[in-house]
């Protein structure tokens, strides 16, 4: 197996680094961050890579220089001679950016996958990307997890009767089949569309939501604009109860304001983004034993697939 895998974190995913690295069994490694007058910053490893495994830590989330600290970590590992650098990206950003769905604009996905690589990373581990081929983007291996292992276990836990899962719009119709397989329950699909980024012109549901509890399903949250008008409306054909599982929570603008303000009972995120806001609506689930068990399993050259539920 060789030598023991080190953990280090960039600044913003520190708290996240902590737990994995305690459900890991190490403690996070040592590093010194120098900053100039101007905001330049350069990382620095207080302690030896040399020849061994090292997972960097961290989170694309705002501000983007969490991304430019990741990519300078991983380019001070390579050239401390790291045997392998794996990028543990809980939250892979600008995930969204996996195509041109217009003309003049940039494929920041596949942008972003190229610098991870020309940095030195050697390995991508992430959770819930926005669109599954961004994985064909890297020509590195990629660990592509999903939280409905976490969050499957947690519904089934809930106890309720008469469950429907609904997708929150079409891009979603596969996540919400698979959650549906588990679960052996009814699907609907909420039709959504758009005249600009984060604004709902029209929405209605394919599908009968009377009578049932559903439980809306998304890889991320951001202004809750769409995910609260679902909510709203599946309540209005006559749904009992409606809850959210959304692995992401970016939660900008006014989402917690629409969350509250919203008909729905639960919004349940993951911690793959640090959350300095709270609302009595919002339930977090932990990703850090989950991802260090991935790791380890990782780091021993074993098979993940038999843990994941796709």
């Amino acid at each position: 197996m060789g030598p023991t895998a080190k953990i280090f974190a960039v600044r913003s995913s520190a708290a996240m680094a902590e737990k994995i690295a305690q459900a890991y069994g190490v403690t996070v490694g040592n590093i010194e961050l120098t900053e100039f007058s101007d905001g330049e910053f350069q990382p620095s490893f207080e302690e030896t890579v040399r020849g061994g495994r090292v997972f960097l830590i961290g989170s694309t989330m705002q501000p983007t220089q969490n991304l430019m600290e990741l990519l300078l970590m991983i380019d001070a590992a390579k050239r401390a001679s790291a045997k392998h650098i794996t990028a543990v990206m809980p939250y892979f950003g600008w995930a969204r950016q996996d195509r041109k769905d217009k003309a003049r604009v940039p494929i920041g996905a596949k942008m972003v996958a190229k610098m991870l690589e020309t940095a030195g990373a050697t390995r991508i581990m992430t959770m819930d990307l926005h669109a599954d081929q961004i994985q064909g983007f890297f020509e590195v291996p990629v660990d592509h997890v999903f939280a409905s292992s976490l969050f499957v276990p947690d519904i089934k836990s809930l106890q309720l009767e008469d469950l429907t899962i609904a997708s929150p719009d079409m891009g979603g119709s596969k996540r919400a089949n698979a959650y549906a397989k588990w679960l052996t329950s009814e699907v609907v699909i909420c039709y959504k569309q758009r005249k600009k980024a984060n604004v709902i012109d029209k929405m209605t549901v394919i599908g009968n939501v009377e009578g049932r509890n559903v439980v809306l399903i998304d890889d991320m949250i951001d202004t809750a604009g769409t995910l609260t008008k679902a909510a709203d409306m599946l309540m209005e054909q006559g749904a009992k109860s409606v809850r959210a599982y959304c692995t992401h929570g970016v939660l900008s603008g006014k989402a917690l304001e629409r969350i509250e303000n919203s008909k729905l009972t639960e919004l349940v995120i993951t911690d793959t983004i640090p959350q300095g806001q709270h609302s009595n609506k919002i339930r977090v689930i932990s990703v850090a034993n989950f991802f260090a068990d991935v790791m380890q399993k990782v780091h021993r050259h074993e098979s993940i697939s038999s843990q994941l539920l796709e």
